[in-house]
């Protein structure tokens, strides 16, 4: 069991006592640790070989840095996770429609839960993400406002309320080549990789779109709207949820190269994940067990 004890302000401690008996009385005999410092929790699952079961009980970032821990041990050695999340966005909570910030009814979850392979975001430089790596204005709206704003500032077509803001919209030309020969060109205000349904609470897909171990990004793509019909047209398209049309667009690849004109950041999972000029992104299917 590793715990963050700084995620969701502490929430660790209610119903602790309780959850650690659920999973006593199913015939497990924990062992706990808490983190402290950032990136321990990934030091910590590498080590958790011969383990029937890892649980995380943090954020998203927690529980990102415990895949990317698992990620280094041996496939066959590899315990499966299982999740109680505390964090605020949860994203990987709400796609798999797990109880939040209920210790002991998660608890209950993994004891009589099964386990639900999940495809692996592989950075290519010894990171990977659970459920997002992303660039661009609405990863700094999603991951760097306070929670208030996170609530007001709930739709696309909001953030995107007038064309005064689009001077102060950060975009980055880019080129985007995917599965197939595929390749997508242009200055894009956003670019997300996804294996989720939900993306800091404001990024919502049709979970018939997406599926969770099939080996597949959903690759998100937002254009720079240069004009104000191009404004509209985004805008629009935010609103009827169309995910197919020229300003907004959500594709799915194996892999994924963006190569930029000058260096760009990334978010990962909500957490930064460093500063690129190329990147290639690339689907580990079925990476991890997930308990749900």
């Amino acid at each position: 069991m590793i715990i963050n004890p700084v995620a969701g302000r502490g929430m660790y401690k209610n119903g602790l006592g309780e959850a650690l008996h659920v999973l006593h009385s199913a015939g497990y005999a924990p062992t706990v640790r808490f983190t402290t410092r950032a990136g321990e929790a990934v030091d910590i699952a590498a080590g958790s070989a011969g383990y029937d079961l890892v649980c995380c009980m943090g954020g998203d970032g927690t529980l990102s840095d415990v895949v990317e821990g698992l990620m280094r041990v041996g496939g066959d050695a590899r315990p499966p996770v299982g999740y109680f999340p505390l964090g605020t966005a949860n994203d990987v909570a709400t796609t798999l429609g797990l109880p939040k910030g209920d210790s002991p009814a998660c608890a209950r979850r993994i004891a009589g839960g099964e386990e639900r392979a999940w495809d692996v975001g592989d950075m290519g430089n010894g990171r990977y993400f659970t459920y997002v790596a992303a660039f661009g204005a609405f990863t700094d709206v999603s991951y760097e406002t306070p929670q208030q704003s996170k609530q007001a500032l709930g739709h696309l077509a909001y953030i995107l309320e007038g064309m005064n803001r689009i001077t102060r919209l950060p975009h980055a030309r880019c080129r985007v080549e995917l599965d197939g020969g595929v390749t997508e060109e242009g200055d894009f205000i956003f670019g997300g990789v996804t294996n989720s349904t939900s993306v800091a609470g404001l990024v919502k897909l049709d979970p018939e779109l997406v599926g969770l171990d099939d080996g597949l990004f959903e690759v998100s793509l937002v254009r720079y709207p240069e004009t104000l019909s191009e404004l509209n047209a985004l805008m629009g398209q935010a609103v009827s949820r169309n995910l197919s049309g020229p300003a907004l667009k959500v594709l799915r690849s194996s892999s994924v190269k963006f190569s930029f004109e000058k260096p760009i950041s990334f978010t990962r999972d909500g957490e930064p994940g460093g500063t690129f000029t190329e990147l290639t992104l690339t689907n580990r299917r079925a990476g991890i067990k997930i308990i749900c």
